[in-house]
């Protein structure tokens, strides 16, 4: 099976009230915990590249560790450009076999995300590549993404829906209180369902994305630091708020700082028990089985997109 475009994902779900989950990879453990996970849940994946990706493995060794995945599990997986900053990065992505970009304009003037973000859109749609957008500002610190919480904004409905119909983006990402990183609330966690179910009635069926997504299990975080890592105070978005999400619309739920707490996590005791192991297979390996535990999880119990496949 090839790579596939979120399209037709995004239609089922949209239809029956789940969400794919949306997980972002750096190296190989990581496909293989979200991929292993997925053949036993029987669940369609969307695994995507950020910046801090490219930068770090090269999306060539990623594509190829994809294709990998789809060769191992017969899944049908969708390839996705997260943030992509400029209509270049988009493109190259595009050309480089990517099923589905994100072009990320949300910084600049709505009418100047609009222009980039239908010259993206333009692009994409003429190689068979669908294209997610962002419109509002999601606070928080994730590799090239840093927006401080006074620049912050929530997505305007009528906004959204001038923003759909000048771009013919296919799905859009919005802003309604989640965001990014391992501190999302100070506070009690909140999100704006109101804004969320008059965006959905104004955009009737685009299918919407939830950036900023992840739990931050306490199990994960309680482990970090018992075993000598320091991560105070980290809180993130309730499961039974994205559940909540997924009947309203969201059909893309993006998740990051879970898949990394769940690794870190898992090597950190593994090498805090056994001071004398120096073999990476030793350690990454239980690090790829925390991920693949908690892909699962996510999968059966909070996205609800399993058995599908």
């Amino acid at each position: 099976m090839p790579l596939v475009t979120s399209k037709d994902l995004f239609e089922k779900a949209y239809k029956k009230d789940y969400a794919i989950g949306a997980f972002n990879v750096n190296n190989m453990e990581i496909i293989q915990g979200i991929v292993d996970a997925a053949k036993e849940e029987r669940s369609p994946l969307i695994l995507q590249v950020s910046a801090g990706a490219r930068k770090y493995a090269n999306p060539v060794y990623l594509k190829k560790l994809v294709e990998a995945a789809i060769e191992d599990s017969g899944l049908p997986i969708v390839l996705h450009l997260d943030h992509g900053e400029s209509f270049e990065v988009c493109k190259q992505c595009v050309d480089d076999g990517f099923t589905s970009v994100m072009i990320d304009a949300s910084h600049h003037p709505l009418a100047e995300n609009i222009a980039i973000t239908k010259k993206v859109v333009e692009y994409a749609h003429a190689h068979g590549v669908v294209v997610e957008a962002e419109l509002g500002r999601l606070a928080g610190i994730e590799d090239a993404v840093n927006v401080s919480e006074k620049d912050a904004a929530f997505t305007n409905p009528d906004e959204a829906l001038e923003f759909v119909e000048k771009t013919g983006v296919d799905s859009l990402a919005i802003a309604i209180g989640t965001s990014h990183g391992a501190y999302k609330f100070s506070g009690e966690p909140k999100l704006d369902f109101d804004r969320l179910k008059e965006i959905d009635h104004k955009l009737k069926g685009t299918p919407l994305v939830l950036h900023g997504a992840s739990t931050v299990s306490a199990e994960f975080v309680d482990l970090c630091n018992q075993h000598g890592g320091t991560i105070p105070g980290a809180q993130g978005v309730p499961e039974e708020m994205i559940r909540k999400a997924a009947s309203m619309g969201v059909c893309k739920v993006n998740i990051d700082t879970d898949l990394r707490l769940a690794m870190t996590a898992a090597i950190r005791r593994e090498l805090y028990e056994n001071p004398s192991n120096f073999d990476p297979r030793k350690y990454l390996g239980p690090g790829r089985e925390a991920i693949k535990r908690m892909v699962q999880h996510k999968l059966a119990n909070v996205l609800g997109s399993t058995n599908l496949v």
